[in-house]
């Protein structure tokens, strides 16, 4: 079995490097989190135009309102406001395949297209398969942004206004949307995290890896609900309201409870 190694991080007793780069003399106050960020999970410098996409990524997934991985969030802070990072940490646990984790499973299909002898026929055969097996199809669809999704046609045209990007994978998602209007009948929007899906592809983000941008930036969103919370407390109004709207159905006696009657 080979010998584990790291290339990430070293440290001495005067100082410490992220990769071979001296931190305190070359990326304190010289670099941006987000630079850095790109360079210890790519292992590479990061470009102009990696900047551009990534940042306009994590600012999009950033914040999505009152959903599960916020409710989440804020109702363990209700039980343990001593533990801030377990309050984020149960909302992270809800970044997955149904919300806003969805742009792995869209970028798996762009992988298909890409590789594909015949991309256009790849992505009918694509739209095909998940209208027959009535899946949701990743990366397409919204409940409240009809007909399309504001944030996905800013995230496109932004990408596809960058003369670096290979434009591969941007080809692939506009031959699946087309595909999608035409076995579906009807159009169907590329939502954000579908678009997040072809633009951190586009700089190099392999796809097992393409979650970890949105823990990333839902990990900000999740610390101003928490700043929201010691503000503006719904915690308990959150649990009080399902509470009483969810009823007991079963034999027994029932009350509907306030709180812990302990």
């Amino acid at each position: 079995m080979n010998t584990p190694e790291t290339r990430l991080c070293a440290h001495h007793l005067t100082g410490m490097s992220y990769r071979d780069v001296d931190l305190v003399e070359d990326l304190i106050g010289k670099k941006s989190f987000t630079e850095v960020m790109i360079m210890q999970i790519l292992g590479r410098e990061a470009r102009p135009v990696d900047m551009r996409i990534v940042d306009a990524v994590l600012v999009t997934l950033m914040e999505h309102g009152m959903t599960p991985s916020a409710i989440a969030t804020r109702l363990i802070y209700m039980s343990a406001p001593e533990n801030l990072q377990g309050a984020v940490a149960s909302g992270l646990m809800a970044v997955g395949s149904q919300f806003v984790g969805t742009m792995e499973n869209c970028s798996r299909l762009l992988d298909r297209i890409r590789q594909a002898a015949d991309g256009a026929a790849e992505a009918q055969a694509i739209a095909r398969e998940f209208r027959q097996s009535r899946q949701a199809l990743p990366g397409f669809g919204h409940h409240l942004h009809k007909p399309d999704d504001p944030r996905s046609i800013k995230l496109l045209a932004l990408a596809e206004a960058e003369p670096d990007l290979p434009g591969d994978s941007l080809r692939a998602l506009r031959l699946l949307a087309a595909a999608v209007d035409e076995v579906y009948g009807k159009h169907i929007t590329i939502n954000a995290t579908g678009a997040v899906a072809a633009l951190l592809s586009e700089i190099g983000v392999p796809t097992a890896l393409m979650r970890g941008f949105a823990v990333i930036s839902r990990a900000a969103g999740l610390v101003s609900h928490v700043a929201e919370e010691q503000q503006s407390p719904s915690g308990r109004y959150i649990w009080e309201t399902i509470d009483h709207a969810i009823p007991y159905v079963g034999q027994g006696k029932s009350h509907q409870n306030s709180g812990d009657a302990s």
